[in-house]
This record gives C-alpha cells, sequence and structure tokens, in this order.
C-alpha cells in the first residue's frame, strides 16, 4: 500500500534543494546529541552547513580545501567519540579521498557520515569535472558502509538526522538544484526499507533521488496507456530492502531502474543483484550510459540522458514486452536437435548473416551474442522500417518463421534477445 504523500504534488509541487534539507538536518542532529559535529572543506554555504556553523560553532571545523585530511581528521574524532559530517562536493568527498574513507573510516568501522552534495547531472552547467555520476558505484563496494540517497528536502532532513543515529559510516547523496518536494511530515522514513510510493502491479520502477519524482510522473502517464506501474523508493542503496524487491519481482515480473547515476555499480546494479538469485526478472536501468556529464541546464541533460517520465514509461513498456516473450522460467524445454538443433548449428557460407560493421554471423547464439555488445547505431541500422534483417535472415537460413515473426513484431534490441532466449531453452550448446 502506498505511503502519504504530498498533496497535489503531481500539479504544482513546492521546489526546495535537498541539500537545504541537509542543512536542517545537520541543526536537528546537532540539537539532539552533543557529540554530532559537522567538517567542512570550503563549501560551507554550498553544502548548507552554515546553519549549523551559526548554531553550534565551537562544533564546527573548516580544513579548507583538504579532503583527503577532513577524512582522517574525521576518523579520529570518531574514534574519541564524536560522530563527525564532513561536506563536500561528492567529486571531491568520496570522489578525492577515496582511500581515506576506505582506510581510516570504513576499516575501522567508525561512524562518520559523508555528505556528498551537487551530486549527478543535474549540477547542469558546471560540467562534466564537477558532475558525480560514480560516487555510489566506489562506495558500494566499500564494507560497513551505508548509503542513503533520499528524494527530497524533507527526506534529506530526516535522513541526516537518521545517519546521527546509525552505526558506522554512512554516504548520505543530494543534488544542487531545488527539485519538487513529493514527502510530508507524515511519509515514513526508515534506514534500510524501501517504500511503495505508487501502488500498481504490472511493472516495478524503483527510483532513488530527486529523479523519483520523473518516476511518479511516468507512473501517471502509464495508467493513460491502462498499464499499472508500482513505484518503489529506495532511498537506502546500501543496504538495500531485497525483501521489498523480491516481493515486487514476485507481484510483477518486470523491473526499471531510475537513478541519476552510471547505470554500473549503481541502484540499478543493485536492485539487479538483489533479485538475480531469488527471483530473476527482466529488469530495464535507467541512468547514464558509461559518459562522462557535460555542460547545460539540468533539463536538457536530464532530457538528454533519459531521465525523464517519457522515457522511464517508453522503458516500462519496452520491459512488459521482454517479459511476455521472457517466459524461459516457466516454457516447457525444446528437445534437443530439433527446432533449438537448427538455430544452433552453422549454416552454409552462402547464408552466413554479415553486420554492418562487418562481423559475420552463423548462429543463432552467436546472433543473441551480437545483439548484447551491440551499439544502438548498428542495431538501429539492421532493423530500420521495413528492412529487418534479422527477421529475413532466421526465416530464410534457418526456417523458422515463428521466431522471424516475433523479431517483426517486437523489433526492439531487449525483445530479441529474450525471444532467443526463449527459442535456445533446452537446446545443447
Amino acid at each position: 500500500m502506498a505511503v502519504t504523500l504530498a498533496p497535489n504534488f503531481y500539479v504544482k509541487p513546492q521546489l526546495v534543494a535537498t541539500r537545504d534539507g541537509y542543512g536542517e538536518g545537520l541543526v536537528q542532529a546537532g540539537e539532539k546529541n552533543k557529540n554530532v559535529v559537522v567538517l567542512c572543506a570550503d563549501l560551507t554555504e554550498s553544502t548548507r552547513s552554515t546553519a549549523f556553523k551559526q548554531r553550534f560553532p565551537n562544533r564546527f571545523v573548516e580544513v579548507g580545501v583538504a579532503e583527503q585530511n577532513m577524512a582522517t581528521v574525521a576518523a579520529g574524532m570518531a574514534l574519541m567519540g564524536k560522530i563527525p559530517f564532513i561536506s563536500s562536493f561528492a567529486v571531491f568527498s568520496p570522489g578525492r579521498n577515496w582511500e581515506q574513507i576506505r582506510t581510516t573510516i570504513c576499516y575501522n568501522d567508525v561512524p562518520v557520515k559523508i555528505a556528498g552534495a551537487h551530486a549527478g547531472i543535474s549540477v547542469g552547467p558546471d560540467g562534466a569535472t564537477h558532475q558525480a555520476l560514480e560516487d555510489v558505484a566506489i562506495l558500494r563496494a566499500l564494507p560497513n558502509m551505508t548509503i542513503l540517497v533520499p528524494c527530497d528536502a524533507i527526506e534529506t532532513r530526516k535522513a541526516t538526522v537518521a545517519a546521527s543515529k546509525t552505526k558506522g559510516p554512512v554516504y548520505l547523496r543530494f543534488a544542487r538544484d531545488k527539485t519538487p518536494v513529493m514527502t510530508t511530515e507524515d511519509t515514513p522514513f526508515e534506514v534500510g526499507k524501501a517504500d511503495v510510493f505508487h501502488d500498481g502491479s504490472d511493472v516495478t520502477i524503483v527510483a532513488a533521488g530527486p529523479v523519483l519524482y520523473q518516476a511518479l510522473l511516468a507512473a501517471k502517464f502509464l495508467e493513460k496507456q491502462s498499464i499499472n506501474a508500482q513505484v518503489l523508493n529506495c532511498h537506502t542503496i546500501k543496504p538495500i530492502d531485497k525483501r521489498a524487491l523480491i516481493k515486487a519481482a514476485r507481484n510483477t515480473g518486470a523491473f526499471v531502474t531510475v537513478e541519476e547515476h552510471q547505470v554500473t555499480g549503481g541502484l540499478g546494479s543493485a536492485v539487479m543483484e538483489a533479485i538475480a538469485e531469488t527471483w530473476p526478472v527482466p529488469v530495464r536501468r535507467i541512468g547514464i550510459q558509461d559518459k562522462f556529464g557535460e555542460s547545460g541546464t539540468s533539463e536538457q541533460l536530464l532530457e538528454k540522458h533519459g531521465l525523464t517520465a517519457k522515457n522511464i514509461a517508453k522503458a516500462a513498456q519496452s520491459v512488459l514486452d521482454v517479459r511476455k516473450l521472457c517466459s524461459v522460467l516457466h516454457a516447457p524445454p525444446v528437445e534437443s536437435g530439433g527446432e533449438a538443433g537448427r538455430l544452433l548449428s552453422e549454416i552454409s557460407p552462402d547464408r552466413e548473416f554479415k553486420l554492418w560493421g562487418g562481423e559475420t554471423i552463423r548462429t543463432v547464439p552467436e546472433l543473441k551474442e551480437a545483439l548484447e555488445r551491440m551499439d544502438l547505431r548498428t542495431f538501429h541500422h539492421h532493423v530500420a522500417g521495413s528492412r529487418n534483417d534479422f527477421s529475413s535472415w532466421i526465416e530464410r537460413a534457418f526456417g523458422d518463421k515463428a521466431l522471424a515473426d516475433t523479431f517483426r513484431k517486437h523489433p526492439t534490441r531487449d525483445a530479441m534477445i529474450a525471444a532467443i532466449a526463449l527459442r535456445l531453452k533446452g537446446g545443447k550448446r
């Protein structure tokens, strides 16, 4: 059941920067616990640490442009019983001081809280050098680390207070720009627990951070297409809520993940790891596709990298196509040597499929492997318009009209890969 959200936020949301929630949370945490201290690396105003500095000047330390030193000093303070928050831009902390975080903070398992501000591409005009897109990935592999990516200013405040009470190291990730406020004071927040923000039974959209708003808009758009999307706010990326994810996988059977981060090593990877060993379902990851950022407005960059409601909805429709085809776990096995055997066997040289880049394909499994590593430009060259060479080749060379027709009906790369996998199930390699 969906939790309580802000009224009318779909129509006219209040816009507040998540970093403002961090500043408010620091003051609240400091009022509740006198051991809370804050360190900053010459970015006091930008990270919104100013409010804590003004309220508790004797518990604030400005270390200057020295992020590595800041992490080490904080580790020492934590060993003496303090709860330090270290604040900087995410490209500098954890970007510049990862080794100190690893060795002095995580290895010692001390309660240092790392605040990575201005994360993601929505930093905009600052460009690639200041757009942290790898921070979750480099910290997720560290033992003892908790990773929180709150969705709005209210949740960031709650996450900051919660971090002060959480054992061991914590990473808090937040953005610069003002973003929609989706939650209320009554919206639950618990470290390690994902919350349902929108009910649905057809597909699950898992998001973290301010882009969760786009996921919710996508769910509304999908309703018009008679698709009921469940939206999960997965603010805790480590430890991830496996129970909620497995429950969603059983209920919907298809996932889309959304993050303002590289798709490698971030939320999408964490989700796939969580469900792969228990209840595997097709997953489409929306995020930065192995690229660096660039200068532009937040809106331009989110649009370019597909982090919009329209693109999320399109991904949901695509993964549903895959789910329809990908009945691999439940499909009856194909007799070896029959249909699958033909697809596994090599064909005569005059019927080889030659890709645009010069690669030669002799079997259907080879085509599947080529599809999995093929860039979109090459893929669209072969399936554009009525040309659909893959379909014609499979029908001509292997006599498999059913598979060829499936390709024509579902001309997307993911759907084709799933269709081949289904066809080959039970065949001998």
